[in-house]
């Protein structure tokens, strides 16, 4: 069973990569959600938020079952970073501007750690790991929506 957890984790061995692989995670994810809403349209904006409320979960879980085994948020574990980028990235209009910029957008608050996320790294198992990057999601999507709001991007 560990070998399902390494592989969520890691986000299917993107977390092997070593240094970068959180951006690496978080590029592929912005370019895994670009085709999806590309291909799925309407459908794929309904089921975005129970997909994201699943890969939470399932993210939380397999950090904490790997955590026993390399340590406390180690930098294989990349699936944080495929679910705050989600994240960042619902409800947003699909197009190519919006997800750059949310990629960089995120990446700015999931490395800087602003506004009490670097307080939410201290939760217990696979909590701690998950929710400073879900945090970093969420400043990213009000950041996006108050940008769409103010121009016109």
């Amino acid at each position: 069973m560990i070998r399902v957890h390494k592989l969520i984790s890691t986000s299917l061995g993107i977390g092997y990569i070593g240094k970068g692989g959180g951006t690496v995670a978080a590029a592929a994810t912005c370019l895994c959600w670009y085709l999806a809403s590309e291909a799925g349209g309407e459908r794929f904006e309904f089921w975005s938020p129970f997909l994201v409320v699943v890969l939470s979960g399932v993210g939380v879980w397999s950090a904490s079952a790997v955590e026993p085994h390399w340590g406390k948020d180690n930098n294989k574990v990349v699936i944080d970073e495929v679910s705050g980028m989600c994240i960042g990235l619902l409800f947003i209009p699909h197009c190519l501007t919006y997800t750059m910029l949310a990629l960089l957008v995120f990446r700015y608050f999931d490395i800087i750690k602003p506004l009490y996320i670097k307080d939410l790294e201290y939760l217990k198992g696979g909590w701690g790991v998950m929710l400073d990057d879900i945090a970093a999601g969420i400043y990213t999507n009000v950041v996006l929506h108050l940008m769409m709001l103010f121009s016109e991007l």
